[in-house]
This record gives structure tokens, C-alpha cells and sequence, in this order.
């Protein structure tokens, strides 16, 4: 029986390819937790069918590696042809916040093809897939179970309520069962975490970074999260960190002050002696900063706010915020 999995991080097709479970793994990753939601359009078109001809970069194909995705290349197969090749296909799913939103993105779409959907079976893990070494993968492989009906229905849902243009269709998410989704509840809570927080204006991930500065954790990679950090919180990318964390100190009124380089983009990067006095850098907290940090200030009384939260345009005039201890949200 032929097998494809598709899964949702670099490195988590890059476990599943050494642990040889299927004919084929493809890592589909979009990034849907920062910035403005790509239009449905734009998203059908990245995974329809295209002729060989197409412009590169705008085809879910390209950059792919491996004969028969060469050979899906050349004929200009779409997401739901590719699938249809297979006798299986698996999904396998981390549990942070942008895979479960990639989750009920592919559900939602691929809901309309039956072809694909009796095909289905999921994989929702506690653990990130890259991080697992092949045998132990190989284990997990036995708790795949079938998607069903609930599980398309329930992921209409969600991906219909993150792209709404307020945020109250994904708060009440909370009270649905998520029962056909296990992880997505716990990244209905981190989402609605990084919406500026009533009293600080600021998300939970900006908030760690001015906790962490204040205990003496003074350069900047020292405020990332990810794996075995301070921070354990894996809401947004390497990138998109690096961009908060130069929002909160390239603004009117900084809350951080003391970078040696920047901004967090690919030029620096690529330029050793940049990256070096960028890591380097001895940050400290402003007076704002201090004033966040003990409750007694609000980023958004003296930096303009423009971002957005799924469909949500948060503006300084509509800005909705996220009340932590009352676990509800304040609207504009």
C-alpha cells in the first residue's frame, strides 16, 4: 500500500523522511500565526494544478525534492491530484499554535474531496516531531487514527472563526468541544495570549522577553523561546521573534534599550561582524520597560499599534485586547 505524509515544520518532514514510514513526506508550511492571512485565492492558486510552465516560487512544488514529487513537478499535479496517487495519506501534527492552525487550514480545504479525505488518518502529538529520533517515530506511527466527519466539521470552524475580522468567533472556540481536535484548544489559549494585554498592550511572547531582561538575562538570544530556553513558549518563528523583539525597541517610546545592531532581517545575518555585535548586544529595560514589568505601564498608550491577529486588524483606534486574569477579551 502506498503511503504519503504530510506534515507541517522542515524539520519534522526531516524526522519522518529518516524514520522511512512512507513512500513520500511533504512538509506543507505556511505561516498563519503573524502577519495578514493570505486571501483563499491566493492560497488555491499555491496548490491547484499548474503547467509545467509556471513561475517559479508560486507553486506548491517548488523547492520540493524527491522523484516522484519531480515527477508531480512536471505533470503540474495540485495538493489533492498528488494526494489522490496514494493509497494512505497521514498527517502527522506538532502541537504548537501554527501547525494546529495549518491543520485546520489543509482539513478545511481538502474537505470538499472526498477522493482525499477517506484516505485520511492524523497523527496529533504532545511532542515536536523533529525532535523525536527515528525509532521512536516509527512507535508513534501506531496511533494514527481516521479523520472523520467531525474532524472536517470542527476545522471548518476554526479556520473560518482565526480569519474573521474580530477576534470573538475564535474566544468562542473555548467553549466548543474540541474533542476532534485535542491539541487545538491550547493554541486557541496561546492565540488569544498574544493579543495585547489589557493593562501591558503588549503580547505574552513580548511580556517573557521584559520579564526575562528584568531578572538579568541581558542579551538578545537570551529572550528567544524555543527548546530547553527560558521562554518555553513556541507561538512564532525565529524571524517573526526577531521582529518583536526589535518592535518593542524601534519604536517612539522604547521599552528595551542597548542594541548594538539591527534590524533582526536577513542582511544582518549574512553579514558575520553584524550578527556578532547584534549578539553581543547588553540590553536593558527603559523606564517604560521598568514600568510594564511592574504593572504600572501600558506599551500602547505611547507607541502606535498596526498588526494583525488572524483576520483581525488591530489599530491603536480598535485595538482588542486580551484580559489574562479574567480569561476574556475587551473589545475596542
Amino acid at each position: 500500500m502506498s503511503r504519503l505524509i504530510l506534515t507541517f515544520t522542515d524539520s519534522g518532514a526531516g524526522g519522518l523522511k529518516a524514520a522511512r514510514l512512507a513512500d513520500c513526506v511533504v512538509g506543507v508550511e505556511q505561516r498563519f500565526v503573524c502577519g495578514k492571512l493570505p486571501p483563499s485565492s491566493e492560497l488555491d492558486a499555491l496548490f491547484s494544478p499548474r503547467a509545467a510552465s509556471h513561475r517559479a516560487g508560486a507553486h506548491w512544488l517548488d523547492n520540493l525534492t524527491g522523484r516522484l514529487l519531480e515527477d508531480a513537478r512536471r505533470q503540474g499535479l495540485g495538493l489533492i491530484e498528488f494526494c489522490e496517487l496514494f493509497d494512505a495519506v497521514d498527517l502527522w501534527v506538532d502541537p504548537d499554535p501554527n501547525s494546529q492552525l495549518q491543520l485546520i487550514w489543509l482539513l478545511d480545504y481538502l474537505r470538499p474531496h472526498a477522493s482525499v479525505t477517506s484516505r485520511l488518518a492524523m497523527l496529533q502529538t504532545d511532542h515536536i516531531i523533529g525532535e523525536q529520533q527515528p525509532a521512536e517515530l516509527a512507535a508513534w506511527q501506531l496511533r494514527l487514527a481516521p479523520v472523520r466527519g467531525h474532524h472536517l466539521e470542527v476545522a471548518g470552524a476554526a479556520w473560518a472563526a482565526w480569519g474573521a475580522s474580530t477576534p470573538e468567533a475564535w474566544f468562542n472556540l473555548l467553549t466548543r468541544d474540541p474533542g476532534a481536535l485535542p491539541q487545538l484548544r491550547s493554541s486557541v489559549v496561546a492565540l488569544l495570549e498574544e493579543l495585547p494585554s489589557r493593562g501591558s498592550g503588549l503580547g505574552a511572547t513580548e511580556m517573557r522577553m521584559l520579564e526575562l531582561l528584568s531578572a538579568g538575562h541581558v542579551h538578545p538570544y537570551d529572550l528567544f523561546p524555543g527548546h530547553e530556553k527560558l521562554s518555553p513558549r513556541r507561538t512564532f518563528s525565529y524571524w517573526e521573534t526577531g521582529a518583536l523583539l526589535d518592535g518593542l525597541a524601534h519604536c517612539p517610546v522604547p521599552a528595551i534599550s542597548g542594541f548594538d545592531d539591527g534590524p533582526f532581517d536577513l542582511d544582518m545575518h549574512e553579514d558575520p561582524e553584524r550578527h556578532q555585535r547584534y549578539k553581543r548586544s547588553r540590553l536593558a529595560l527603559t523606564g517604560l520597560g521598568r514600568a510594564i514589568v511592574a504593572g504600572a505601564g501600558d506599551f500602547s498608550q505611547y507607541n502606535p499599534i498596526h498588526r494583525w491577529w488572524g483576520g483581525t486588524e488591530l489599530t491603536t483606534e480598535r485595538l482588542w485586547c486580551w484580559d489574562a486574569e479574567g480569561r476574556t477579551l475587551v473589545a475596542p
